[in-house]
């Protein structure tokens, strides 16, 4: 049976239609009996909704640049300590 944290793991594949046919059955069992994954999942839905609606579907290519250089400097520098929260 399907438990609620596996659930968590292939929403989105649910709500995109690419689970296998008997996957997908298994999580629609599960969303009867389990309101608070009905919830999650209408939550996920209409996020993922409201995200293609204010979306352009092109990637803007220098946000993308400046997210690489972020994330090799991070890589770089290693991992932060825990109480130091804030920008280096």
């Amino acid at each position: 049976m399907l438990m609620c944290r596996d659930l968590a793991v292939i929403a989105s594949d649910y709500i995109d239609g690419e689970l296998p046919v008997l996957q997908s059955m298994s999580v629609k069992m599960h969303l009867m009996m389990c309101k608070e994954c009905r919830t999650f999942i209408g939550n996920l839905r209409a996020s993922t909704d409201m995200l293609k609606a204010h979306s352009s579907g092109q990637a803007d290519e220098g946000l993308i640049r400046k997210i690489d250089e972020r994330v090799a400097q991070a890589l770089k520098e290693g991992p932060r300590d825990s109480t130091n929260r804030g920008p280096k």
